[in-house]
């Protein structure tokens, strides 16, 4: 039984309240409600609620605000977040400052109770703990730029991971195909952390050769080589107490491989040629477009400095697993290369894209709107694939992979409906009678799904 579990909910719409109340009493907690900020920490000292659910969007004091007085008053009180506005910002700040979870209006009722369910199993292992809460709520952290796009259920869990995990100093491996945005989401970590005023440099590991590598990441004496006519600081040197983004890590050879973990075991190093040691304190972010634990197991890297870099795990999923984010994309990269807003994307070359695969993932979504930007008069209509799309053969997704991208039951069935009328009018030249003999249906069923498809 719920009954002893109590359960604040501050939210500034009384039907919102009213909803949220029903189906939490109908689960037998017993729920309280504020209508804004100052009403909902005043009750919230009054009766200590189990848990606090939490509107972003109020009059006077905003949600991240409340947090955080909330968690002033009590560090370990789990507050959920929902809001109709959610961004990915949002996401990232809500957890950041110690949110248990975030959800957006409106939400389904299955998950939302699962959510309430393990966020007062939470508190119930809070209070019986007698371990004192390490995670300060008061700091304040500048707001990052909205720059990575999704609403792609995956995406908004690696919001929410970032914005737990942003704050520690642990290294953080993310793995993704080339384009998935990965340089993107080591950005949002850095930006918020606590190392955000210090340096941040960026090196990809791929684009050097083994010797200019290691020259750039440890730096190098006068005369420690051939052309090393000065005493040049490296990258571990210049990032001293900030961090070091690692692109392509999986491209580092064996040997420098074993210089990096030495590195990130005693925190100090030697300049190529040099013999004092060299303090310092960096958090590392690594990245690569290759599965890390298969490289190890082929003899590739080194599975002990993979252990080190893979603390935090993040994988970006390619954009043919998150094609309900296509649309949102699209307006995005339309809207940085066309601000004027003069060219717009016809639903029928939005459907041929939602069919293509992407090889290149956002990246080459980006390339493909800038090279639409570019080519196209005022004005236009795009009524034509680029040439990316239409030279080479389009892949239909199966099932199973629009499933994963966000589809529902209803669109992957006229999905698979649409590409079997498709391929029969192929099979029959075009004659539609003889396309409805090859599907077994009368020409009226064919025409009637023709003409809900938009098929001429």
């Amino acid at each position: 039984m719920n009954t002893n579990k109590k359960i604040l909910v501050i939210d500034d719409e009384e039907s919102m309240r009213k909803n949220v109340n029903d189906l939490l009493t109908s689960e037998m907690y017993s729920v309280i409600e504020a209508s804004d900020g100052t009403e909902g920490i005043d009750v919230f000292k009054k009766h200590l609620p189990d848990l606090v659910i939490l509107d972003f969007n109020l009059p006077g004091i905003d949600g991240i605000e409340i947090l955080k007085e909330l968690k002033i008053i009590s560090p370990d009180i789990p507050v959920i977040l929902f809001t109709a506005f959610g961004t990915n910002e949002r996401v990232i700040e809500a957890m950041k400052n110690g949110a248990y979870d975030y959800i957006e209006k409106p939400f389904d009722l299955d998950v939302f109770l699962k959510i309430v369910k393990h966020a007062l199993n939470y508190s119930s292992l809070m209070k019986e703990s007698s371990r004192p809460n390490t995670q300060s709520a008061k700091d304040i952290f500048p707001a990052a730029s909205d720059s990575i796009i999704g609403k792609n259920q995956k995406m908004q869990e690696i919001f929410k991971l970032i914005g737990k995990i942003a704050t520690s100093n642990a290294g953080v491996l993310i793995q993704g195909e080339s384009g998935t945005g990965k340089e993107l989401i080591a950005d949002a970590l850095q930006k918020h952390s606590l190392r955000n005023k210090q340096p941040y440099i960026k090196l990809n590991c791929g684009a050097l050769t083994e010797t200019l590598l290691e020259s750039e990441i440890f730096g190098h004496e006068k005369g420690a080589f051939t052309g090393a006519l000065n005493q040049k600081a490296g990258v571990f040197e210049l990032a001293n107490n900030g961090t070091i983004f690692l692109d392509e890590v999986n491209t580092m050879s064996l040997a420098l491989q074993v210089k990096l973990l030495r590195v990130l075991q005693n925190q100090n190093f030697f300049r190529v040629g040099g013999e004092t040691p060299i303090n310092i304190d960096v958090r590392i972010i690594a990245a690569t477009n290759v599965e890390l634990a298969k490289e190890v197991e082929k003899g590739c890297f080194r599975k002990d400095l993979f252990y080190r870099l893979n603390i935090i795990n993040i994988n970006v999923p390619p954009l043919r697993m998150r094609l309900d984010d296509l649309n949102l994309l699209v307006e995005h990269f339309l809207k940085k290369y066309d601000p004027a807003r003069k060219l717009i994307i016809t639903p029928d070359i939005l459907e041929k894209f939602k069919l293509y695969s992407w090889p290149g993932n956002v990246r080459e979504l980006e390339n493909t709107i800038q090279s639409f930007v570019v080519t196209s008069k005022e004005n236009i209509t795009f009524y034509k694939p680029p040439l990316s799309l239409s030279g080479q053969p389009q892949r239909t997704l199966s099932p199973e992979e629009r499933l994963a991208a966000g589809g529902t039951l209803k669109s992957i069935i006229e999905d698979v409906e649409k590409q079997l009328i498709l391929k029969a009018l192929e099979m029959s030249g075009g004659n539609r009678s003889q396309a409805a003999k090859i599907l077994d249906i009368n020409r009226r069923q064919l025409y009637t799904k023709m003409n809900e498809f938009g098929i001429l």
